[in-house]
């Protein structure tokens, strides 16, 4: 670059830079650079006189009226500009359409100047068993690629009992219908006693199981769409089930599957001591069973801290029953769990 500049006294820069190997752009790059740095220097723009084909301003607000139409507000500017053309109409191409909404700052994801309905953010809270139950359905693979079996469970978050569950060929409102009546029978659930919390799964907001619920006087709330933390119980009770050891890759048949649901949860609602209802299991606290083992419990330790109170830094006392279980408390609220 400063061979260039000592000779373009003598030749021009076309020349000088052909006998350097140097691309001419690169040279005009560098003296823009240093115009720009020199202190004190001011570049010389002349006014950019406006083109003949420019819209008006009026023009470019019939264009900005149609974009922000509630007809395009989330179409993306091609199909704006199809669908005009097709209707036997012609304000501007689409490039200038582009160039108008850039001026704006609105040239972005065009789905996201939509509004959308708000969803309420669902607040459940359940002091007891059998007042707020969460169900949901979950793919167990089959014996060939893409072959699925449905499990469906109904779990009561007090207690996490699995109160209800099912294992069906498909996915159907009809079965989550009947399911559901069958497991508010045995449970002896009173009308206005109980919520039924669920995702927004078609089978879900199915009017069957709306009508359903509505006849036995049972409350039902949703998830919010996308936020799988609305229905935290279900979730975790999934991952304990396709976590366990002995969880097959595949289940070689229908009954295959219900022969291994029937037996975890067996092992889950009277076996398994859940962190959650202080490692009670959830056969016990769903059947009020959870004081009278916490008593026995606090025996055995107290006994223990007697014989060797030196192994001790305080007396041991078993963990706390659960008190509440959740969905979504409210920010000042503090929950013991």
């Amino acid at each position: 670059m400063k061979a260039v500049e000592e000779t373009r006294g003598v030749l021009d820069v076309r020349l000088a830079c052909t006998a350097l190997g140097l691309p001419r752009a690169t040279w005009y790059r560098a003296q823009a650079r240093l115009v720009r740095e020199t202190p004190g220097s001011e570049t010389q723009t002349r006014p950019r006189k406006a083109s003949p084909r420019a819209l008006t301003s009026a023009e470019q607000g019939c264009v900005l009226d149609l974009l922000h139409d509630p007809r395009f507000c989330d179409v993306a500017v091609p199909q704006v500009f199809a669908t005009v053309l097709d209707e036997g109409s012609y304000i501007c191409s689409q490039r200038t359409m582009y160039r108008i909404l850039e001026s704006r700052g609105e040239v972005r994801e065009r789905r996201d100047q939509v509004s959308r309905p708000l969803f309420a953010r669902p607040e459940l809270l359940a002091t007891g068993p059998n007042q707020v139950w969460s169900w949901d359905i979950t793919k167990l693979k089959g014996p060939r690629k893409w072959t699925y079996f449905h499990l469906y469970v109904i779990l009561d978050i007090f207690s996490r009992k699995v109160v209800g569950w099912m294992i069906a060929q498909r996915e159907s409102a009809l079965l989550a219908q009947r399911l559901i009546a069958e497991t508010i029978a045995k449970e002896d659930i009173a009308p206005g006693q109980l919520t039924i919390h669920a995702d927004r799964g078609s089978s879900m907001r199915s009017k069957d199981v709306a009508f359903l619920l509505a006849d036995l006087g049972v409350t039902k709330t949703h998830s919010r769409p996308h936020v799988s933390n609305d229905n935290p119980y279900s979730e975790a009770q999934f991952k304990t089930l396709k976590y366990r050891p002995d969880f097959p890759e595949r289940f070689g048949s229908i009954e295959d599957a219900r022969s291994f649901c029937r037996r975890f949860f067996d092992w889950y609602n009277n076996e398994h001591r859940h962190s959650g209802i202080g490692m009670m299991t959830p056969a016990n606290v769903h059947h009020g069973r959870a004081h009278q083992v916490r008593a026995q419990r606090a025996l055995v330790l107290e006994a223990a801290w007697r014989r060797n109170p030196e192994r001790f830094a305080r007396q041991p006392i078993p963990p706390a029953l659960p008190t509440a279980a959740w969905i979504n408390p409210p920010p000042t609220t503090a929950v013991a769990l």
